[in-house]
């Protein structure tokens, strides 16, 4: 009876990318993502551009609840820096 052969991996899901061990150490995870970093994917998530390899990374080193944390109050200020453009707008046309 043949066995089945197994599923491939679907590549939408990244692989954690780990640096090689050496003489039979477990591998090192990957540090953990500054907030710089962490701003600038949300940034650019926010445009809807971001480079594949950077991607990759980001789904290894930025953990969901910084992602989640930081797109909230950059989409808070946001929405609060058009509110003040748009008060300043409509206090210079005088209504």
């Amino acid at each position: 009876m043949p066995t089945p052969e197994p599923e491939p991996e679907s590549e939408s899901a990244p692989q954690p990318q780990f640096p090689p061990a050496t003489q039979g150490e477990p591998p090192v995870p990957p540090r953990p993502a500054r907030m710089t970093e962490v701003v600038g994917a949300v940034f650019w998530s926010f445009f809807g551009v971001r480079k594949g390899r950077a991607m990759r990374k980001d789904a290894v080193t930025v953990r969901p609840h910084q992602v989640v944390l930081v797109g909230v109050a950059m989409g808070l200020g946001l929405v609060l820096t058009l509110l003040l453009v748009v008060r300043l707008i409509i206090r210079a046309a005088g209504a």
